[in-house]
Order: C-alpha cells, then structure tokens, then sequence
C-alpha cells in the first residue's frame, strides 16, 4: 500500500481498481471489435499494430498497412488530447483525480460516436467507413489509456506488464502489488472481447451496452463520490 492510499483509506484505492477493470472489459470489447470488423487490427494493441506495418511492408499489402497506421494515427490523436486534460491539477486529487473522470466523461462521448457509426453502418461498414470508425475508436482508446496511465504504474487498456507482474510473482513466490486488480484487469479483459466478439457478429445493436456501459458506470460513481466527498468537507 502507497502512502496515498494510508492517507486515503482502502475504500478510495479498492473503488479505483474496481474502475480500472470495468474500464478493461470496454478496452476488450473495442478491440474485438476493431479486430473482427475494422480491418483485423487493434484499437489499443498498438505495439501489434506496428508488427502488423511491418508485415504490410513485406507482403505489399496497402490495405494492412493503411488500417494499421490509421489505427496508429488514432491513439496517438487520443493520447494528445486526453494526456493534457488527465494531467489537469484539481482541488481532489487522492487516488482518482477530477482530471481523470473528465478524460474518460471525454472518452464516453468519442465512444457513442463511434457506437452511432457502427449502428449507422448496419454493423458492416466498408472502405471509408471501416477507417473513419477505426480512428473513432483508437482515439478513445488512447484518451482511456492517457486517463488510468494518470493514476499510476496500471492500465486498462494494454496489458502485457501486468501479466508479467502476474507470472513474475508466480514464479518467485511473491504477491505483487495491486494483485487482485491485476487479475481482475485480466479477466475484464478476456470478458470484453469475448462479449465485443459475440455482439459484433450476431447483435451489433447491443454493442453500446458492453462499449458505453463501463464507462458510463466509473464517470457516474466517481462524480457521485466527488460530490460526496465534497459535502464531507463543507460539514467539517
């Protein structure tokens, strides 16, 4: 346990992880999304994205390598305007910054964007549409990672260090900080694009339910906590 958390108290450390693995299971439903209609790339794998530029490269494939850049092109977007907005200082800061809940309130609105392109192309969208969408959703999946990267040492949105953290601690018999909220992130992971990839293959007009309603759970309980926290404060 950090400093911070001793200052804070568990609840405020246990509700920020609860958040980070809610916002995993829309990390994983965008990717399998993005994956099974947008062009076979990720939204927020963007370490796959450049394997997959070069294999474009080898392959002569335009198409590979114009959906993986463009996928490349929308996360760096969302990083470059959710960095500065996450990185706001605020009168509450603690374990979940004000800056944090506008980044992803921001996010939230990039993702309904996205959901109303999808619906609008009937759950198949070609070409141009298949671009437009993709960079909808790399962008608001760079804005997420920007906002949890705000945090701390976690992420929500590419998890190959905490899987290291896992196996590492495994394999030394020792517990990792943040454990559970590592596994949990894991799960979450697994459960979006399991959820993403049935949605988008047979129901994509419930799609909004596993993209927008994590999301919309973590701004709406951190601003209920802020307003809370805030009516504490003015009794003292």
């Amino acid at each position: 346990m950090t400093a911070e958390d001793d200052e804070s108290g568990r609840w405020p450390a246990a509700a920020r992880d609860y958040r980070v693995v809610l916002l995993t299971i829309t990390a994983g439903a965008v990717n399998a999304v993005s994956f099974i209609a947008l062009g076979k790339v990720f939204s927020s794998v963007i370490t796959g994205n450049l394997v997959l530029l070069g294999v474009a490269a080898t392959t002569h494939s335009s198409v590979e390598a114009s959906h993986a850049g463009v996928a490349l092109a929308g996360y760096a977007a969302g990083v470059l305007i959710g960095a500065p907005l996450a990185a706001r200082q605020s009168q509450r800061a603690g374990t979940w910054p004000a800056s944090v809940t506008a980044t992803l309130a921001a996010e939230l609105v990039v993702l309904a964007g996205f959901c109303i392109g999808r619906e609008l192309s009937d759950g198949h969208p070609h070409d141009g549409g298949q671009l437009a969408l993709l960079i909808v959703a790399a962008a608001a999946m760079g804005m997420q990672s920007s906002a949890v990267y705000r945090l701390g040492q976690m992420s929500s949105t590419y998890l190959t260090s905490t899987l290291l953290g896992v196996l590492a601690g495994l394999a030394t018999r020792t517990r990792p900080d943040g454990l559970g909220r590592s596994l949990g992130a894991l799960a979450g992971l697994v459960v979006g694009a399991l959820a993403g990839g049935i949605l988008a293959r047979s129901a994509y007009g419930w799609l909004p339910i596993a993209v927008l309603l994590p999301p919309a759970v973590v701004v709406a309980g951190s601003i209920v906590e802020s307003r809370h926290d805030g009516r504490g404060r003015g009794r003292r």
